[in-house]
Formats: C-alpha cells, sequence, structure tokens
C-alpha cells in the first residue's frame, strides 16, 4: 500500500471516529436532558403533592370548634376575626342556611385577630370551650360587638359585661385564657392561616375550595354548589 493509501485510510478512519465520538457525545446529552425534565417534572408532581397534602391538613381542623352533622355533605371552614363587622354579618346567614337542610351543613370556626386587640377577644373564645360555651361566647361577642370595639379596636375591659348573660365562671376563663392548650390552638390556626393565604375575614372554604370572589352570593352559590353535588 502506497503512503499516500495509507494516508488517506488513517484520515478517514480518523474522521469516522471523530463522528461516532460526536454521535455520542449527542446521545448523551440528549439522554441527559431527558432525565432532567423527567425529574424536574417528578419533582414538580411531589411538590404539588405535599402542598395539596398541606392544604387538606390546614383545612381539617380537628382542633376547631365545630358545629353541625360530622357527615354532612358540605364543611364550611371559616376563618373569623370576633372583632370584623363582616364576620358579624356573615355568621348569623350560615346559620340560616344550617337551619334551612338539617344535617347538610357543618361549619368549623378558625380564629385569626387582624383588628387592633381581637387577640384578647380570642384567648376569650378559646378559653370559653373549657366550659362548654363556645358558640354562646361567640353568639353574644358577635351580637354585642359595638359594645367593646371602637374605632375597629378592641376594648378589652368592655368584653366582660358583653358574655355576661352567658353563664360564663370568669374568674376560671380568665385563668383558662393563658392555658397552654389555649395559645397552641391559636397559634395553629394563625400558621395554617398563613399557610392557606388568608389576609382578610371573613374567609370561607367550601368543602376545601376558596371563594372565586368575595361576597354573600359568591359563597351563597359555592355551597349550593356543593349540596348538589
Amino acid at each position: 500500500m502506497s503512503r499516500k493509501t495509507r494516508s488517506n485510510k488513517v484520515n478517514a478512519e480518523n474522521r469516522i471516529s471523530r463522528t461516532s465520538l460526536v454521535a455520542v457525545a449527542v446521545a448523551v446529552l440528549v439522554l441527559a436532558l431527558v432525565a432532567a425534565t423527567f425529574l424536574s417534572e417528578s419533582d414538580n408532581t411531589e411538590s404539588l403533592q405535599a402542598e395539596a397534602a398541606a392544604r387538606q391538613a390546614a383545612l381539617a381542623s380537628e382542633h376547631s370548634p365545630t358545629l353541625g352533622d360530622p357527615g354532612a355533605k358540605v364543611h364550611i371552614v371559616e376563618f373569623l376575626d370576633p372583632a370584623c363587622e363582616t364576620c358579624a354579618l356573615f355568621y348569623p346567614m350560615v346559620k340560616q342556611w344550617m337551619a334551612a337542610v338539617p344535617g347538610e351543613i357543618r361549619l368549623s370556626v378558625r380564629h385569626v385577630a387582624f383588628h387592633t386587640g381581637a387577640d384578647y377577644a380570642v384567648r376569650i373564645l378559646e378559653a370559653s370551650r373549657k366550659q362548654d360555651k363556645y358558640w354562646q361566647t361567640l353568639e353574644a361577642l358577635l351580637a354585642s360587638q359595638h359594645q367593646w370595639t371602637q374605632h375597629h379596636t378592641v376594648q378589652p375591659d368592655r368584653i366582660g359585661p358583653a358574655i355576661a348573660g352567658v353563664g360564663l365562671n370568669m374568674e376560671q376563663l380568665m385563668v383558662d385564657m393563658n392555658a397552654m392548650e389555649v395559645l397552641l390552638r391559636i397559634e395553629q390556626d394563625k400558621k395554617d392561616s398563613i399557610l392557606l393565604k388568608v389576609s382578610k375575614t371573613p374567609e370561607y372554604f367550601v368543602n376545601g375550595r376558596p371563594l372565586p370572589s368575595f361576597g354573600q352570593q359568591q359563597l351563597a352559590d359555592l355551597v349550593r354548589e356543593e349540596l348538589s353535588k
């Protein structure tokens, strides 16, 4: 074989070798991109599943005061500030719906203190549970809201007279306000409200679904839709 022929053969083999290496490199790159995409989608799926699980846990309201049949078709979770005027207006409306369809609607109340001094009223409510008078205390506070708030600010010294008719042992109530279980429930509601992005009250979730926009009609429509399922 001539020197020129050998040289051409070597060059050809080198070109084939380089082409093969490029092909292998491209294949490896493609596989790496596919794997990265798969892992990214897998991570996103796991992240979404974890987020959904966290939301479900935040809405379970197992530690919250609940009114209605545990097996009710519709579960309304309300984040409520006792000093909120709109909360005072909406609460009787929800109670009317519950009375209209007995056993079909369950209400769980969570507490958030957005108004100045509202944390005191929240502690009163949580403490009243130890005397099995939560719902009576809540309704008394909402009905007399104008007596113990001034310019959307809670006046703690006016709350006692406002709930005098409930029949609470006030001395015991003052002690229970600082009980660890009371403080832990309040802290849990605060954490869940942050996770669920609750920024105002009242905030409703109907079978886990938030309102598309706030309003009496929007809430009624969502409850009606869930009842019809």
